[in-house]
Parts: C-alpha cells; sequence; structure tokens
C-alpha cells in the first residue's frame, strides 16, 4: 500500500519533480509459473485524479478522453494539503470491473517521460 506522502517523495526522488512527465497506471499480473514474481501487463494513461475524503484515498482514474496528466497537475495542490492527507492511500479507478485498486509501487521512463503508478491484478 503506497500513500500520498510515499508518492510527493518518490517523485522528488525519482524525478525532481519533472513537471512535463505524464502519469500512467502499470499493470503487474501474477507469473502463473511462480507466484512471487509479477509481470509486466501494459500500461494506460491516467486521466483525472481527485482526493477522496470518504475513502481517504487520493483517487486516478482512466477514462475515454484524451487529457494526460502531469506531474505539474498533481503535486502542487498535494504539497499545500493538510498533513492528514499525506496519509491517504494511493488508488487507481480502471474501470467499473477494476475499481479501487491500490498502487503497489512506482517507476519511470525518462526516454518517454512517463511516471508509472504500479498496480496488481
Amino acid at each position: 500500500m503506497k500513500v500520498v506522502i510515499d508518492l510527493i517523495e518518490d517523485i522528488r526522488e525519482s524525478i525532481g519533480n519533472a513537471e512535463d512527465y505524464v502519469l500512467t497506471a502499470g499493470l503487474l499480473k501474477e507469473d502463473p509459473n511462480d507466484p512471487a514474481r509479477l509481470l509486466y501487463a501494459g500500461e494506460a494513461k491516467l486521466t483525472s485524479f481527485q482526493l477522496d475524503e470518504t475513502r481517504r484515498a487520493l483517487v486516478f482514474s482512466i477514462d475515454d478522453s484524451k487529457h494526460e496528466i502531469t506531474v505539474g497537475e498533481v503535486i502542487p495542490p498535494l504539497l499545500i494539503a493538510d498533513m492528514n492527507v499525506m496519509m491517504y492511500e494511493v488508488k487507481v479507478d480502471v474501470n467499473v470491473q477494476y475499481s479501487n485498486m491500490e498502487v503497489v509501487g512506482f517507476g519511470k521512463n525518462d526516454e518517454e517521460q512517463r511516471y508509472v503508478l504500479f498496480i496488481k491484478a
């Protein structure tokens, strides 16, 4: 489980808060031959985000829009949020079937300027 402060710190350490990086969700699935291994199964651009006080989560979503969320859109409002928000879980709503997905890790692709939130199915 990752929380908002983990996200803020990792973005600062791994990409130096580079505002142009696009946020994506990377899907990991268990290897059928070795359940301890996770396999990369694809990636999709995140299109919106919100702080959900009811779920106590920062929730990213994927929809049909062409909008891409950048680090420059996400980080500034989080930095001025209340301290209790820093402990909100980071979640991804992919679709109706895969909603409230827990973020299990972070990554980056410097060549394509993408910052990845990994989720596990």
